[in-house]
């Protein structure tokens, strides 16, 4: 950032004035009015957008001459400024195959869809906001079906940015570009019983949605083109440009809670409980500027809140005073203070968060064939969210010194307990600064991409149970950094009218800390009651970097039949080298109205820096267990080695995809594209390990240990934790599935236009590969235990985690969609269904899974044009007031069985014991402790007023 800055500063001192022309017009599509056509004066920064009824202004500079109109699905045209400089155009439909330009689908030169023989997804800056979602990772949810990104409740550092994943294969594996630069990782591991566990991502959720001016998602393996991360597909986020005006944009909202009347107390809401919360503001100013004849400058900036959103459930009396299930109080206390708070003061569903987000994104053509290009960007986040409710029958009198601090007037009769909060302050940022030069046919793109990502975590409202009444109350556990430098250098040239080739090369150095706490108090003994410090001898920073280096060939045989190769290798300096290839074709029938396209592809994705040194104690809900402390271990630890777990080595994939394109009319699209994804070694974060139990002989005396059980016993009391976790190249998996996308647009109806969208995923499996010859236990199911942990009768891979990775998210996902026009007023309406999904909770008996039953998620919105420079849009999402359903499920019979909320403190009822265990007592009835197959707190209302310059 540091290095950027500077350069705009210069750029913007040396602009140059220059004389103008106003120009005016209308673009026109049969004949009515067509927004959004991108419409710039050829040679120069200068550009605009129509509006609703597809006119447009723009000053072109003195001596330009020509205009160019652009849309996504329309033909480019160029049209000669006239002496009147009043311009009306007729925009021509293309192939929606081959509408727009991308730059992901290859490493040579740019081809449009219909050539790059790989399937791609282009979401548009007015589709992501047409969704009505306050982050862009959850408008790519209500738009692309094979994306999913998950919500959970009560998960610490994970309530700062959700997990999300391409193919359900995980945030890791999907590679975040922007504008064709490699986003930076977040600092921050999944490691709570949650999707995505083990793993890392970059934090899309930060990136302002006015800043976008398009997603390109790649659905097909790319680490041929760009390195390690890229197995799953790539999402390049291409920022706005030249091309877009000013405009500010005010946004307000608020979420329903239909749960709400469960929780009056005397005729009252509780005051964490009311009908409407989640209310949300935010402004956003995104404007660009000329700098000089031939250079731009856009930028935005953007300021939010959110809300808090509480979706709480019932709790269960009989089942907290249980013994086994509950905390074993007597259940007169209990009564007494559920009486009081229903939801045992619980506070779960989504965390209030404040955010100041900044984008910069320019270019300054330096001369006829070299240009300055740069971008940068900063968020700010603050999240604050709480633990679980420490209950005056969990947290007691008795439980040890302290308790008066919580006590309204320091005695026992106004002692109600306390509930934790956790507060997460996140920084990331990431700039570019880069030429690209053509020299004869020679272009060359030469680039310096720095960013980062620090998280410092906050608990407040706690105690430090070993230390008594001299405990602090609030406590600073530490947190992370992660921190990546990228040089790319980029050339290509035709080689004749059909041959292309490039070539290129990238190094990256990478740095994570795992920043200590400085606070004595917060990790001493017992440590901060719901979120322990990480103690200094689990901190400390390690760094790597690694050269890569790629070519690639792309031969036209015919007009219709192209042919495109890529090899890569790579060189890291803390585990090896990959090499991989990705090899694709398409061919064109019936005069382009049919492609066929098909590719294969070796990939890899190298354990990340936080995979291979993350070690911590972490406090976590147990089913049945209440909160306990775990540790997780890493694998160049002593106890790793005492555990017999390996190194970390990359994954290694294999990637088929065969795809069908259909293009009848030039308003009718379809695309059918399978895929096929073989993960080898693939690194997760296993169960947890825990002590092995003597077994008794016919008499009732304990049976010796095993070797491998005493020593497994001694590194967990060693560590003074209840169970331990590690990383581990554990198990190979198998993923296939459908993508299916079809639009239909320019329906006349009435007066207006109605475009229809339907898009779906279908997962055919994703599965272990048993077939795998990795087994160092040498049992052909699939998972790689370490022979330790195998002799002592445990595993890496249980249930929990086997459901988290390979049944937790949607076998199915489809959305239609439905979009009206007529003169300033614009309706549409969203229909996502989410499929079925399957979990085990830990602490289920081995014969019972839950099931999230699939769910219709509704969304309407209205846009109208009050003026040529005003818009008002409202939206309404999950209209009809979805929430994740779930039933039991008897895995012997299929038979599937809803818990009857009526007996909530009913024991005799068949799944008593299981419904309370996954909802810790009813906590979690609503929201579910683990997250569902979609991210929903109820009905949601947003408006927003855009305003232009």
């Amino acid at each position: 950032m540091k290095k950027i800055l500077p350069i705009l500063v210069m750029l913007l001192v040396c602009t140059i004035a220059f004389a103008q022309k106003m120009v005016t017009g209308t673009v026109l599509d049969n004949g009515a009015g067509l927004p959004g056509v991108n419409v710039a004066v050829k040679g120069t920064s200068m550009g605009a957008q129509t509006d609703i009824d597809g006119k447009f202004s723009v000053k072109a500079p003195a001596g330009a001459t020509t205009l160019v109109f652009s849309y996504i699905g329309y033909n480019t045209q160029e049209v000669t400024i006239p002496a009147s400089g009043v311009v009306e155009v007729s925009m021509t439909a293309g192939s929606t195959l081959g509408e727009v330009v991308v730059s992901v689908g290859g490493r040579s030169t740019q081809r449009t869809i219909t050539d790059a023989a790989i399937p791609i997804d282009i979401i548009g800056a007015n589709d992501l906001k047409a969704t009505g979602q306050t982050t862009f990772d959850k408008a790519l949810q209500y738009r692309v079906p094979s994306f999913n990104t998950v919500q959970t409740p009560v998960n610490d550092a994970t309530s700062l940015l959700d997990p999300y994943e391409i193919r359900n294969m995980g945030p890791s594996r999907t590679l975040i570009l922007i504008n064709g630069k490699r986003k930076n990782l977040s600092s921050l591991v999944y490691i709570q019983t949650s999707p995505g566990r083990g793993e890392t991502g970059a934090d899309i959720s930060g990136i302002p949605a006015d800043a976008i001016k398009r997603v390109e998602i790649l659905r097909d393996g790319a680490s041929a083109q760009y390195g390690s991360d890229a197995i799953a597909g790539v999402m390049n986020i291409i920022l706005k440009d030249k091309y877009d005006g000013g405009s500010i944009t005010f946004n307000t909202g608020a979420a329903y809670n239909s749960n709400a009347g469960k929780f009056k107390v005397g005729g009252k809401y509780k005051d964490n409980v009311k009908p409407f919360d989640g209310q949300t503001y935010g402004v956003t100013l995104n404007n660009s500027t000329s700098i000089g004849d031939k250079g731009y400058l856009n930028y935005t900036v953007a300021f939010s809140q959110v809300g808090l959103t509480n979706r709480p459930g019932m709790v269960s009396a009989a089942a907290e005073a249980d013994g086994n299930l509950g905390f074993g109080a007597p259940i007169a206390d209990v009564n007494k203070f559920l009486a009081e708070f229903p939801d045992a003061g619980n506070i779960n569903g989504a965390p209030e968060t404040t955010s100041g987000k900044i984008c910069v994104n320019g270019a300054n053509q330096l001369s006829d064939n070299t240009e300055l290009y740069y971008n940068a960007a900063y968020v700010y986040k603050r999240v604050n969210s709480y633990a679980n409710y420490r209950t005056p029958y969990w947290r007691s009198i008795s439980d040890s010194e302290g308790w008066q601090l919580y006590a309204s007037d320091g005695t026992a009769a106004t002692y109600k307990g306390y509930v934790p909060g956790f507060e997460g302050d996140l920084n990331d940022y990431n700039g570019t600064v880069g030429f690209r030069s053509k020299l004869g046919a020679w272009k060359s793109d030469a680039s310096w991409t720095i960013g980062g990502n620090d998280q410092a975590y906050t608990v407040s409202n706690s105690r430090n149970r070993s230390l008594g009444v001299s405990s602090p109350i609030l406590f600073k556990p530490g947190g992370y950094t992660f921190t990546h430098s990228v040089g790319n250098i980029d050339i290509s040239r035709p080689i004749n009218d059909k041959l292309n080739f490039a070539f290129g090369t990238e190094f990256r150095a990478e740095k994570y800390s795992i920043n200590a706490s400085k606070d004595t108090a917060s990790y001493v003994g017992g440590g901060a009651d719901s979120f322990p410090g990480i103690t200094p001898n689990n901190g400390g920073t390690f760094t790597r970097f690694n050269l890569g280096a790629y070519v690639d060939l792309s031969y036209d045989v015919t007009k219709d039949f192209l042919v495109n190769a890529t090899a890569r290798t790579e060189k890291y300096s803390d585990f090896g080298n990959a090499n991989v290839f990705k090899v694709s074709t398409r061919y064109k029938l019936m005069d382009n109205k049919v492609v066929v396209r098909g590719s294969y592809s070796t990939g890899f994705r190298a354990p990340t820096l936080h995979q291979i040194n993350q070690q911590i104690a972490q406090a976590s809900f147990v089913p049945g267990q209440g909160i306990q402390v775990k540790g997780i271990v890493n694998n160049r630890s002593s106890q790793a080695k005492l555990l017999g777990v390996a190194t970390l080595k990359a994954e290694k994939s294999q990637n088929i995809a065969l795809g069908l394109g259909f293009n009848p009319t030039k308003n009718l699209s379809i695309t059918v594209d399978y895929y096929n994804i073989g993960v080898k070694d693939r690194i997760v974060l296993g169960s947890e390990i825990d002590a092995v139990k003597p077994k008794k002989d016919a008499a009732g005396n304990n049976l010796p240990l095993s070797d491998g059980e005493k020593k497994l016993n001694g590194v967990l009391s060693s560590n003074g934790i209840v169970a331990v976790s590690f990383f581990t190249n554990a198990l190979s998996t198998k993923t296939s599935g459908l993508d299916i996308v079809a639009n239909y647009r320019g329906i006349e109806l009435g007066s207006g236009k109605m475009n229809v969208s339907l898009a779906a995923n279908y997962q055919i499996e994703n599965k272990l590969d048993v077939t795998s010859k990795n087994d160092v236990d040498g049992v052909k199911d699939g998972i790689n235990n370490p022979r330790l942990i195998a002799a002592a009768g445990k595993s890496v891979f249980d249930k929990t985690q086997e459901a988290l990775l390979l049944s937790s998210r949607p076998k199915m996902k489809a959305i239609l969609g439905l979009d009206y026009t007529v003169g300033k007023f614009n309706v549409s309406l969203n229909n996502t269904l989410f499929g079925s999904t399957r979990f085990h909770q830990n602490g289920l008996n081995p014969g019972t899974d839950t099931e999230f039953t699939p769910a219709f998620v509704t969304d309407l919105g209205f846009g109208y044009q009050i003026t040529n420079k005003t818009t008002l849009s409202v939206n309404i999402n999950n209209l009809l007031n979805v929430y994740p359903k779930w039933k039991f499920v008897d895995i012997a019979t299929g038979t599937k069985t809803a818990f009857n909320r009526a007996d909530i403190n009913n024991a005799s009822n068949k799944y008593f014991n299981e419904y309370n265990l996954i909802t810790f007592d009813g906590r979690y009835d609503v929201t579910t402790y683990d997250g569902s197959q979609f991210s929903q707190l109820g009905t949601m209302i947003n408006a927003s007023l855009n305003i232009k310059f």
